[in-house]
């Protein structure tokens, strides 16, 4: 009788307890032996559809975290670059013990990942969580990997505002420099809009009607609408300052304010035409399938 090979009888016992287990709810084990953990499809996060507001820098999305953090069913915290919550082993070793047990540094980064938010919405008392964080733009295909039932909000703004606004912020940056950074996040924001679903809202529209704008999202979230989101200084949404989000006097007022005119085609540098045309900002000329948007390096602010 032919010898079978150890990998021949695991597979064989693999085969029969997959059966055992569908007719009978048991399974053959041998004495003292570990049972490898095997993660559901949802693989085994706390977080449940967690919804990412994906944008650019500069462009009110500030606003639109502390708007939907005044709902009360709505957990919308503060920035947190996911890029700088990293583990790595620190032996060879622990790094071979990790692979016997079915885990990697990515796996055990989106462990934390989910840890960390899943922290922030236990302590709000809340039961959603909708993040915002501009270099999110650059994290798409890992939050999936992470939460494959995230979903997406697209916040768009005139580019030309947002390079405006930026330089403000930055006078020390040259004009290309600027150009460039705003691109970086802009086209990375355009790939993810074409790539995935999701919804797409304004900052001009926020701004401009932040009631109309706030019950589209509430229904995209599946919550009802609450008139008092619009009146978001009477909540507390941690502190405005730098590396938090926006903390300029605008957003201090705890009142929507309108927007600023947006500037004009011959107001802004040539290279944010073929983006403001594909927002529907501009009339210039629409970029082409093939040239698409890029991807974008990991970018400062």
């Amino acid at each position: 009788m032919r010898r079978l090979s150890r990998r021949a009888i695991r597979r064989a016992a693999r085969t029969l307890n997959a059966a055992l287990a569908k007719l009978t709810g048991l399974e053959l084990r041998r004495i003292g032996a570990r049972r490898r953990y095997r993660p559901p499809s949802s693989r085994g996060r706390l977080l449940t559809a967690p919804t990412f507001i994906l944008c650019t820098v500069r462009s009110g999305s500030t606003l639109l975290r502390v708007l939907l953090d005044s709902h009360s069913q709505i957990c919308a915290p503060e920035e947190l670059d996911l890029r700088d919550v990293a583990v790595a082993p620190k032996s060879r070793y622990s790094e071979r013990t990790l692979g016997e047990i079915g885990l990697d540094p990515m796996q055990l980064e989106y462990v934390l990942w989910d840890w960390v938010l899943n922290r922030e919405l236990e302590e709000s008392g809340k039961r959603m969580l909708v993040r915002k964080t501009p270099s999110d733009v650059f994290l798409v295909d890992r939050i999936l990997e992470c939460w494959p039932d995230a979903r997406f909000i697209f916040l768009l703004r005139h580019p030309g505002a947002i390079a405006r606004s930026r330089h403000a912020l930055r006078p020390q940056d040259s004009e290309e420099r600027n150009t460039e950074m705003v691109l970086r996040y802009a086209n990375a924001l355009e790939d993810a809009r074409r790539r995935h679903d999701g919804l797409t809202i304004r900052y001009e529209d926020l701004a401009a009607d932040p009631s109309a704008a706030t019950q589209e999202l509430c229904r995209f979230l599946g919550v009802r609408w609450e008139s008092s989101m619009l009146d978001y200084g009477r909540f507390g949404h941690g502190r405005y300052r730098s590396g938090l989000g926006d903390w300029k006097d605008k957003i201090r007022s705890g009142q929507v304010q309108p927007a600023a005119p947006n500037p004009g085609d011959d107001e802004m540098p040539a290279a944010l035409q073929p983006i403001s045309a594909a927002w529907g900002y501009s009339s210039g000329e629409l970029p082409s399938e093939a040239e698409g948007a890029t991807s974008a390096p990991r970018a400062s602010t």
